[in-house]
């Protein structure tokens, strides 16, 4: 029987490769390496197992970003956060391909994510957002134009083969990939302090 950490590794690798519709419970015992009802006997059901497997990957994700400092700049806040987030999602982008599955879809998965995962995560930047919007160094913005802001581009910045074809070259390191996150993470926070007043960040 593999170890519980190695069963959550196969299965995020199964539900990335796969999709939660194509990752029957047969295919995911294969990969598991165990018995054809072990999902049904441990988890309950498909859905549960998937649960677990975005709990354990996630959850580590999720307590790893910076914790609100009231004594802290929340420009600087903002820019820890999105920058952690990226460099996250470097060191797991099995996550980045569920979630670009996932966030297509309107299911009880989503709902999951939304409730656990990304709620949690937005709405400290939130309320870093509206005490600089109040001091005029940022217009309004709402959550869902903040999300789109910073989640999408996770995306492109994992897609190796689009990367490539735009001119990363084929043997990209992985502190390279880091390089990457961070200067992304840059053009997003700069882009989001550039509409305050008068353009410029601080105004």
């Amino acid at each position: 029987m593999p170890e519980e950490e190695a069963i959550m590794q196969r299965g995020l690798e199964a539900f990335a490769e796969l999709g939660y519709d194509r990752a029957s419970a047969r295919e995911l015992a294969r990969r598991l390496g165990v018995s054809h009802n072990f999902i049904n006997d441990r988890y309950g059901a498909k859905a549960a197992f998937w649960r677990a497997v975005m709990d354990a990957a996630l959850g580590a994700q999720l307590a790893g970003l910076p914790q609100v400092d009231p004594s802290a700049d929340d420009a600087e806040y903002l820019r820890r956060a999105i920058t952690g987030f990226y460099r996250s999602a470097v060191d797991t982008p099995l996550i980045g391909r569920i979630f670009v599955d996932e966030l297509s879809q309107d299911t009880e998965r989503l709902e999951y994510l939304y409730e656990r995962y990304i709620a949690p995560t937005l709405q400290p930047m939130m309320a870093a957002i509206e005490r600089l919007v109040a001091s005029e160094r940022m217009t309004p913005i709402s959550m869902d134009v903040l999300f789109f802001a910073v989640i999408p581009p996770v995306a492109g910045m994992l897609d190796t083969p689009l990367a490539r074809r735009l001119g990363r070259p084929a043997n990209f390191s992985s502190e390279q990939l880091t390089a990457t996150a961070e200067t992304l993470a840059a053009v997003v926070v700069n882009g989001l302090l550039a509409t305050g007043a008068g353009g410029c960040p601080g105004a």
